[in-house]
């Protein structure tokens, strides 16, 4: 091979970078996505969100999980003052009620569960001194459950010895989703977004089918290279215009509807989200400083809204601050989330119901995926398919584990919980069911978002059991398996407490003044 044939097979291409970035929608999603690109895009891409005052959008999202922090991380927000802002608390897992059976609790933590010992997880000793009735509940074994059965709370300090089983802390926050968006709006406009209070009123296309232009109520014309759907239900970009197409999930997950309903604060601040299970869905309850956030989310099919309503409206604890909200919604995905040079972001993309706290986790994974393999203006298809591909595994994987909570309960007190257990699941979930039945053994594809820890918690909380322990843990005594456990349980208990009050620790480091008080428009 000539040398001239070499250098000209080796040379990069020009590159076409992107220019301008049109954002439509605002919400959590929107400003979430503007914050990002404001902060990671090179100062040449010009980012502008549309969005109108006069379209609200859906404001729950107020429960979170871990991985939020990585992205306030990347923000360099300061994390004190986030939840002084956004009247946040903080989370350490999710306690379920009467979803195994009526008068039932469990608590879905964040964090690991005791410590691996060798090669073999630590809940793999725990299943066999279950077996010789040498066990406490599973509960015991992890500090991210005991610590919110105390109400209590702590950050995990950064001198702690390496055994420290506050080391293993993990936590989110509860927050008002609304002040969240203002405060990424202010640091994304001080940062070189423009906003604009608009409607779209028409969207023009190229005749590849890509997006030219959107039309705004004020006469604008706005074009862009890349544009991000932010429109929630709506779609408008993706689907209205783009047709890319809608995959049903609703035989599995037949919730449709939800009721929100803010109520005054109730004290003590709990560090936990929790979700309780009732007649034909279930109401979640989620403190925030200066309100509760509450909802009823049911299936219309199994219960008329008035009486979902009034249900609702019968589990609050404290006064209600609004009139009740009604949502409707269908479980499922966007066939594809990114089609030529549009990508959804948030409900635009898919929805699943609010559970496992997943929607604003699904927001910042799509942003975070999109800046990993930012496009320029050839659109790579095979990037495009790439993308589509991580999009449809994580949520798919996201849906099985909702899936799992309805579908392993003994409850048969309403046709609603008759038709959950007795329906077919999908096959990737009923391999994981089978594999841990038979086995113990937790089975974990790729980058599932959930951990082996959360799937052990979720299975065994709704009953699931496992007929088997992994071999290699006979290679312990007895003694010293119940030294093990023993041990672990113990440590962690002292530890607990000596831990604060979640209300302790906020009145110290992020209590929100009285001036910060209110949700956002």
């Amino acid at each position: 091979m000539a040398a001239s044939d070499a250098s000209s097979r080796g040379r990069l291409e020009e590159p076409l970078p992107i220019r301008t970035v049109v954002i439509v929608g605002g919400g959590t999603a929107g400003w979430m996505t503007a914050a990002a690109f404001a902060k990671f895009l090179p100062r040449a891409c010009q980012v502008r969100l549309i969005e109108s005052a006069e379209i609200g959008t859906v404001g729950v999202g107020e429960s979170t999980i871990p991985t939020i922090r990585a992205f306030n991380a990347s923000l360099e927000l300061d994390e004190n003052e986030f939840v002084r802002r956004t009247q946040g608390t903080f989370k350490l897992g999710i306690e379920f009620r009467h979803w195994g059976a009526i008068g039932e609790s469990y608590i879905h933590g964040f964090g690991r569960i005791g410590r691996d010992h060798g090669l073999v997880g630590f809940h793999h000793y725990w299943l066999k001194a279950c077996r010789r009735g040498a066990a406490h509940e599973l509960e015991a074994y992890s500090v991210n459950t005991v610590a919110p059965r105390h109400n209590k709370y702590l950050r995990p300090p950064a001198n702690l010895p390496p055994n420290s089983p506050l080391r293993d802390l993990d936590y989110a926050f509860q927050f008002d989703a609304g002040l969240y968006a203002s405060l990424l709006r202010d640091y994304a406009t001080a940062r070189g977004v423009k906003r604009t209070d608009a409607r779209v009123l028409e969207v023009r296309l190229h005749a590849d089918g890509f997006i030219d232009a959107v039309h705004l109520d004020d006469g604008e014309w706005v074009s862009g290279d890349l544009f991000i759907d932010c429109t929630g239900f709506r779609a408008l970009l993706i689907e209205q215009t783009l047709e890319s197409g809608w995959e049903r999930w609703s035989h599995w997950l037949p919730c449709d509807r939800a009721i929100a309903i803010p109520s005054a604060s109730v004290r003590p601040l709990t560090p936990y989200t929790r979700a309780t299970a009732l007649a034909a869905g279930w109401q979640w309850r989620i403190p925030l400083q200066h309100r509760m956030g509450n909802g009823h989310v049911f299936a219309s099919s199994f219960i008329a809204e008035d009486e979902a309503t009034a249900l609702a409206m019968a589990q609050l604890e404290s006064a209600p601050s609004a009139a009740p909200r009604l949502l409707k919604f269908e479980a499922g995905r966007r066939r594809a989330v990114w089609k030529h040079n549009c990508v959804a972001v948030g409900l635009s993309g898919g929805f699943l119901e609010p559970l496992e706290s997943t929607s604003i986790h699904q927001i910042q994974s799509a942003v975070s995926r999109l800046l990993a393999v930012f496009p320029d203006r050839r659109f790579e298809q095979r990037e495009i398919d790439d993308f589509n591909r991580q999009c449809a595994f994580e949520t798919e994987r996201i849906r099985d584990f909702l899936i799992l909570h309805y579908k392993q309960t003994a409850r048969d007190d309403t046709h609603f919980w008759n038709y959950c257990r007795a329906m077919a699941i999908p096959e990737s979930l009923q391999a994981k069911l089978d594999i841990y039945r038979a086995s113990g053994r937790v089975a974990r594809e790729g980058a599932e978002l959930f951990s082996h820890p959360s799937w052990l918690q979720v299975m065994h909380g709704q009953g699931v059991r496992a007929a088997a322990y992994h071999p290699l843990v006979d290679a312990l005594s007895d003694e010293d398996l119940t030294r093990l456990l023993e041990s672990t349980r113990s440590v962690i208990e002292r530890c607990v407490q000596a831990m604060p009050s979640h209300e302790e620790f906020i009145a110290h480091t992020c209590a929100a003044g009285p001036d910060e008080g209110g949700s956002a428009p």
